[in-house]
């Protein structure tokens, strides 16, 4: 009987163990399947270091090598470090932030050098990849010249930093607030060491962000126990107002070998990151496991079945990189600041920046409105909140400065695309009456599109690329005022939005640009040319590239190319053409080439769906699962060209589950080839909505037949409102192509 009893408490608890194996296994299983060193070599220009999604602190390693691959700040090639910032941009195409860098190392070291180059920082250390770690939420790096081993985390607006020494080992932190290898130039800067645990201060810059303000506070575990402050490049006791401020803080390295330091940043004040301060904590542990929980939940929002580990490495790195950008801007208390540094305070809403929108639209902004409506609405009123400085809505904010980087107002698709879908929390009249006069006003060759019908290409750079544009965000707003019951303004915005038809060359079959007088094309010309930003028609590409932006229209051009045989079999040469590109200052974000289509970079993401349009979606299909087989992998190249705040990545979270929006503010989604056995979304509502791709494989890419929720399904499209209701959308594979599925039309868009 004892014997017996002693069996059943064993198995007892192994079976408990299993369980709690099982629950701990579900807590870390989504975010171990995240390898965020994938893009941070190559082109793709993101970071590996700390962060929530959304969060406004990105705290992470900077190489200081301020050339276009170490746009974050940080790449893989790379083997030196000087320091963690906090503030980073997740592959981008310019460069900026890395503010506020700390570094801890083991000497006193000379501050009052001004370093030429990065090799002349006195604190950098060297480091290698056998000892570096990222996962969602914690970063950890060992610095070979200080034997220091960093790890960091982060919560929504603070960071915590856990730094091991070595024992008996100087215990020291240099702060560097100028910074000499950056993108940007500090202007102003200040330390304070408030008191033997604390120490504060700002630093005010000019870059991309042409006013940027930054204030801190960091606190330690121990106390300070002497320092240092050097104020361009002169020893002083107090440093204010100076262009270059650093400090050397020294520690006790008889109370154990381990120092923690809390860090928050706000763009108002000291006093209001002293209250973001209070969201970590010293409990280094505690904070990581949090971020992590927070990792999970929000990747848990959609589920992918796959025995392919790296189809789901690839798949979760992309949700983890969708959920970067735009980052959190308004402090705990709801301040932010502005460009003109009027302070606002966020009402019911949380305020954001780094809004890529030229990139973020097309995808990215789709697939949060199902990941995170309210999140989507509190980036509507925050862009209406930009408006209000000049009445024009933002085009690329950046730490709250409007940088007007590319072209378009994307803010627009991004509005109407919230309006239609049902996102609440904003108010429609304000939005539309923003757009309204966003698109009626004369600055970035408005004036010549009003005037003209179009742009001419006699009268500004990019004309080609940004009349399509602003035909697109035409739409966007007539939509809107269809909805609203604008009759009128549906009417003139409506026609405004065919200005392609002014573009369009029926003989060569591409749009080019045309003079002012309304007959004459730009002479000579080369649809592979491409010329970077000025004395071109087009923006980062070529005309290959650029003459299919007309997602509102796509039979419309059909037709203007002769009919759905001639367009195909031109889409069909863009993937088949040689990808030489011509030209002497050829763009470099002209990247991942199949023919002249260019997935590196956005203008071509919508492309591969166009063939459903006409008639012949078993050609998206086939270039859909080209584009996802050979555009991404799991290496630290696994982005073909930059990440651009989450767009990137969420053209393959959206195409691998078979869906995406050609056209956002439609609320439909594309049918393309999805590359999961079965993908479960949790939808903001509470329903489930199940995509089932049986007999799926490598070769297995074209649809046999469809149902949606045991009905038939013989469309290429499906809407929004039709997922948000539930149920099963289930696709038959094969290994050829059934040209008979799919040509029915949806009466739901």
């Amino acid at each position: 009987m004892k014997h017996f009893l002693h069996l059943f408490i064993l198995l007892l608890f192994v079976s408990c163990d299993k369980n709690i194996s099982k629950t701990n296994n579900n807590s870390i299983f989504l975010t171990k399947h995240v390898n965020a060193f994938i893009g941070t070599g190559g082109h793709g220009h993101t970071y590996p270091g700390a962060t929530v999604p959304f969060g406004m602190l990105q705290v992470t390693p900077v190489n200081g090598v301020s050339s276009w691959d170490w746009c974050s700040g940080y790449h893989y090639s790379d083997s030196l470090v000087v320091g963690f910032s906090h503030l980073a941009l997740s592959g981008t195409g310019i460069g900026d932030l890395a503010d506020v860098l700390i570094i801890p190392v083991n000497k006193a070291v000379d501050l009052t050098v001004m370093p030429k180059g990065r090799d002349s920082i006195t604190y950098k250390s060297t480091y290698s990849h056998d000892n570096e770690t990222s996962e969602p939420g914690y970063y950890q790096l060992f610095l070979k010249d200080h034997n220091v081993n960093v790890e960091l985390t982060a919560g929504l607006r603070s960071a915590t930093h856990k730094y091991t020494y070595k024992p008996n080992d100087i215990q020291s932190v240099v702060l560097d607030l100028g910074f000499a290898i950056n993108w940007d130039k500090a202007t102003s800067s200040g330390i304070q060491v408030e008191d033997d645990f604390t120490v504060s201060g700002y630093r005010y810059s000019t870059g991309w962000a042409k006013n940027q303000k930054v204030f801190f506070v960091a606190k330690f575990s121990k106390p300070i126990m002497k320092y240092d402050l050097t104020a361009d490049k002169i020893k002083v006791d107090s440093i204010s107002n100076a262009k270059k401020s650093v400090a050397q803080l020294f520690f006790d390295e008889t109370t154990g070998n381990k120092l923690y330091i809390k860090v928050a940043l706000s763009s108002v004040s000291v006093a209001n990151a002293i209250e973001n301060l209070g969201e970590v904590n010293f409990d280094f542990d505690s904070v990581k496991t949090e971020a992590n929980k927070t990792w999970n939940s929000v990747l848990g929002k959609i589920k992918v079945e796959t025995k392919i580990d790296s189809l789901k490495t690839m798949f979760y790195t992309a949700m983890y990189h969708a959920q970067l950008a735009p980052v959190t801007f308004s402090d705990k208390n709801g301040q932010f600041r502005k460009q003109t540094d009027s302070l606002v305070s966020a009402s019911n809403y949380t305020a954001y920046s780094t809004l890529s929108l030229w990139d973020t639209f097309r995808a990215e902004h789709p697939l949060l409105t199902f990941l995170a409506p309210n999140k989507v609405s509190d980036m509507v009123n925050t862009m209406l909140e930009y408006y209000k400085d000049k009445n024009i809505l933002p085009v690329w904010t950046l730490y709250g400065n409007e940088t007007n980087t590319m072209t378009g107002y994307h803010s627009i698709p991004v509005i109407v695309e919230a309006y239609l879908k049902g996102i609440k929390g904003f108010s429609a009249e304000e939005a539309y009456n923003a757009m309204k006069t966003t698109m009626m006003q004369d600055e970035r060759g408005l004036e010549f599109y009003k005037n003209y019908g179009y742009i001419p290409y006699n009268l500004l750079d990019e004309s080609v690329t940004i009349t399509l544009e602003y035909a697109y965000n035409d739409w966007c707003v007539a939509q809107m005022a269809k909805a609203l019951g604008k009759t009128e303004d549906y009417e003139l915005f409506l026609k405004r939005s065919e200005a392609y038809k002014y573009l369009f060359d029926t003989k060569t079959g591409f749009m080019r640009g045309k003079f002012e007088d309304g007959k004459s094309w730009n002479e000579p010309f080369d649809p592979k040319y491409s010329n970077h930003r000025e004395h071109t028609d087009y923006t980062e590409g070529n005309a290959w590239q650029h003459s299919w932006f007309v997602p509102h229209a796509v039979e419309d051009l059909a037709e203007m190319h002769g009919g759905n045989e001639k367009f195909t079999a031109k889409l069909e040469q863009l993937f088949t053409e040689s990808s030489e590109i011509t030209g002497s200052n050829v763009s470099a974000d002209i990247s991942g080439l199949i023919g002249q289509y260019a997935h590196g970079n956005e203008p071509s993401h919508h492309i591969a769906y166009m063939f459903n349009h006409a008639e012949k979606p078993w050609r998206t299909q086939y270039w859909v699962r080209e584009i996802l087989d050979t555009q991404y992998n799991t290496t630290p190249n696994g982005l073909s060209g930059n990440e651009d705040c989450g767009q990137m990545s969420a053209w393959f979270v959206m195409s691998s589950i078979g869906l995406y929006p050609l056209n956002p503010a439609s609320t439909v989604y594309e049918i393309g080839s999805p590359i999961f056995d079965k993908t479960t979304m949790q939808l903001p509502n509470g329903k489930v909505f199940t995509i089932v791709a049986e007999n799926v494989s490598a070769d297995n890419i074209y649809i046999q037949s469809a149902t949606l929720n045991g009905k038939d399904f013989n469309t290429t499209s499906v809407s929004h409102e039709t997922i948000l209701n539930g149920g099963e959308l289930k696709f038959v594979m094969g290994n050829q192509p059934n040209k008979s599925w799919g040509l029915t039309k949806n009466t739901q868009e």
